[in-house]
């Protein structure tokens, strides 16, 4: 059994501390626990490991955050991962930060990335873990905002969850998405 997890940013240095950027983050979190080494493939960086008879994959997009759905797409039909074995991390402004939330479906929220790949995918139908990343910014300045570097105190408590987001990963890979959601949502 396959899975694709995917992990939403910005490729290159100057996108490597934003808050945009928490899944990749997440991802190299998650390959360095696995001792998986991302290498450079179509549409992004990607990775995989076993983990308990199951394949994973980790891609992070080289696409940019607004062509996210090109690279998701590509590898999911590359690999034939169906779209319940997609996992979508994202950054989201309409969860306080540090706040972590599993869902099955949903819109993509005004967030590019998820608007992308639900064009790509025709369907709001496929599995995401949406990272709060707050939303501290004046009127106007949404973009500054999640493009902007972390504060300490943000860096701080996000370094925190990359445990729990791990867990959350392999969770949805191994005990599904329905338990994983009871055990980690709200918590």
């Amino acid at each position: 059994m396959k899975f694709l997890i995917v992990g939403l940013g910005n490729p290159g240095e100057k996108y490597s501390n934003t808050r945009h950027n928490v899944g990749f983050m997440a991802l190299d979190h998650v390959a360095k626990q696995a001792d998986a080494f991302f290498i450079s493939e179509k549409y992004g960086e990607k990775c995989s490991f076993k983990y308990k008879g199951k394949q994973i994959f980790l891609l992070k997009p080289n696409t940019f955050m607004n062509l996210s759905g090109k690279a998701v797409d590509f590898w999911l039909k590359k690999e034939k991962i169906l779209n319940s074995h997609l996992l979508i991390i994202s950054d989201d402004i309409n969860l306080p930060l540090g706040t972590l939330r599993m869902k099955n479906r949903g819109s993509d929220g005004g967030h590019n990335g998820l608007k992308s790949i639900q064009e790509k995918l025709a369907s709001t139908s496929y599995p995401r873990l949406r990272i709060g990343i707050g939303n501290d910014f004046l009127k106007g300045r949404q973009i500054d905002f999640v493009l902007g570097d972390w504060n300490n105190d943000e860096s701080s408590l996000i370094e925190k969850k990359l445990k729990t987001i791990n867990d959350m990963i392999l969770s949805f890979c191994f005990n599904g998405m329905t338990n994983t959601m009871n055990k980690f949502n709200n918590k």
